[in-house]
């Protein structure tokens, strides 16, 4: 790997474009070396992941709403949507928006945390849809997901955007983009152009994930990854994009993150060196923000320690997590976000409070998808009471692992003080999640498989279960025909949301209505 500097050039300076971010990024995308056998299986890995949580998320409204839009732009060759079956195809574009919010709602699949936050599975749904369209196949899906991956984690790596309050679908978008133009072996000119292009279109503000978040958290990866797919369709037909889009001098840098004087350092592999990011990423073994991963299986073993020192959680007098600053300002009391202790707070909000997610999992001795988010459950008196009890403090400590290098250091958990009526004191802490890779009980081809089959079962036919997993034991091997594969139908029909949008009017208005029209 060779770390580049990345800093702010005055437009007089005519910053050449092989000294650009965006241009070391699309070399990076367009070198040709091979993907090897552990970062495939990884792949393939993630591909069960995400069929998983998008099984579990199917009935869900923003889903059906988003697959309802999808299915107002059919296509051929098109793309598949999950859930349906492989003859009913959409443009590819809304291919990877449908299925980016189906494997976005959960909050259940991969991560990487570095200098920022990332979910590079969302990488996944457009460059699959792109290769079914164009007719790739499973090599070249590999090549551009290796490489979609590579890059999220790399941006991820180098570059702080929540300080400033930038969403991290910032990073995805140029990385979606990369992913896509390796998928179809684009020259690194026009891959160039599309990351800068994805750039600019998809940095958007932290509000997504702040105060009462909405639904948009799910949507706002599938807008990256769509807004990918239409930056190389236009850069393909020979349109530039803006440049240069980190360095300029009213660019990304210079006025979005930390300014002019600001210099970042992003980490790549050199010409002919392996893309092997996707193996420092990790999946979840809990539908919740992943710095709750590690707290999550910590409250499941200090739970019984608690009740035989104190008789039963309501003699809990207060918890106290010490905890990295992300964990603390993103998900703990030094957010100061009220919404974060609100037992009507949505779904999406509840998920970025560990407040509430420790109180239920202490509970309850574990974390499940949709009961621990039921309303009846938010609401239950006794856990608001345990909930409102439970705090979080920066720890230096824990925020200077959070930020290490050394995989044998970097921790996402903390140290949990819980103080009794009595005076008395539990303490306990664990630095990463039992299914990380470093963890007591690390994921491997089996715990993916097991997973799709847990969020499956009720769903995905066992039948149609079995198919989709062959298909991915071939992933390399699979011909363009085959590609269709990497998706799942359910029987029956997926019900829809009741409502109807632009896309489908003419259909619930019965046609067209008059007006007056002018003509040029």
């Amino acid at each position: 790997m060779k770390q580049h500097s990345v800093r702010t050039h005055k437009s007089a300076e005519n910053l050449p474009r092989p000294q650009q971010l965006a241009w070391k990024i699309a070399e990076v995308a367009a070198d040709p070396v091979a993907v090897e056998p552990a970062v495939v299986e990884m792949i393939g890995n993630r591909i069960i992941d995400n069929a998983a949580v998008a099984a579990a998320s199917l009935t869900r409204r923003p889903v059906a709403s988003a697959r309802a839009q999808a299915l107002a732009h059919p296509f051929k060759p098109g793309a598949t949507v999950f859930g349906l079956a492989a003859d009913r195809r959409v443009s590819p574009e809304w291919a990877a928006w449908a299925n980016g919010v189906a494997v976005r709602e959960l909050d259940f699949h991969d991560t990487f945390l570095a200098a920022d936050y990332s979910h590079p599975g969302d990488n996944i749904p457009p460059v699959l849809a792109v290769a079914q369209h164009c007719r790739l196949d499973g090599a070249a899906l590999v090549r551009g997901l290796a490489a979609a991956y590579e890059i999220q984690v790399d941006l991820v790596k180098g570059i702080c955007l929540h300080e400033h309050k930038i969403d991290h679908i910032a990073h995805l978008g140029p990385s979606a983009a990369a992913g896509i133009g390796a998928a179809l072996n684009l020259p690194a000119e026009t891959i160039y152009q599309a990351v800068q292009q994805a750039l600019h279109v998809t940095t958007t503000t932290r509000q997504s994930r702040k105060g009462e978040i909405s639904s948009w958290k799910a949507y706002a990866p599938a807008f990256a990854g769509k807004m990918a797919v239409e930056a190389v369709d236009r850069v393909m037909r020979g349109e530039g994009a803006p440049s240069p889009a980190w360095e300029g001098e009213d660019g990304f840098i210079a006025w979005l993150l930390s300014g002019p004087k600001a210099e970042y350092h992003v980490p790549l592999p050199e010409k002919g060196e392996p893309k092997r990011a996707i193996l420092d990423t990790y999946t979840k073994e809990h539908s919740a923000e992943y710095q709750s991963q590690a707290l999550i299986d910590l409250a499941r073993r200090m739970g019984p320690r608690i009740r035989q020192a104190g008789g039963d959680l309501s003699r809990v007098k207060s918890i106290v997590i010490h905890t990295s600053h992300h964990t603390h300002y993103v998900i703990g009391t030094g957010a100061n976000d009220p919404q974060k202790m609100d037992p009507k707070a949505s779904r999406e909000t509840l998920d970025h409070s560990i407040m509430y997610i420790f109180a239920v999992a202490l509970e309850d001795g574990g974390w499940h998808h949709e009961r621990s988010y039921a309303p009846e459950r938010a609401n239950r008196p006794e856990t608001v009471a345990l909930w409102h009890k439970i705090s979080t403090v920066e720890d230096p400590e824990w925020t200077r692992r959070y930020h290490s290098h050394d995989p044998k250091e970097k921790a996402f958990g903390g140290r949990v003080v819980v103080t009794l009526a009595d005076g008395s004191t539990v303490t306990d802490e664990l630095a990463i999640a039992d299914a990380h890779p470093l963890g007591a009980r690390p994921f491997a081809r089996a715990q993916y498989i097991e997973k799709f089959r847990t969020l499956a079962e009720g769903i995905v036919s066992a039948a149609e279960q079995e198919r989709f997993l062959g298909a991915v034991a071939r992933l390399e091997r699979l011909d363009a025909n085959d590609l269709a594969g990497l998706s799942f139908a359910v029987d029956p029909a997926l019900p829809g949301t009741g409502a109807t949008g632009i896309f489908d009017w003419n259909a619930s208005h019965g046609g067209a209505r008059s007006g007056l029209s002018v003509v040029a």
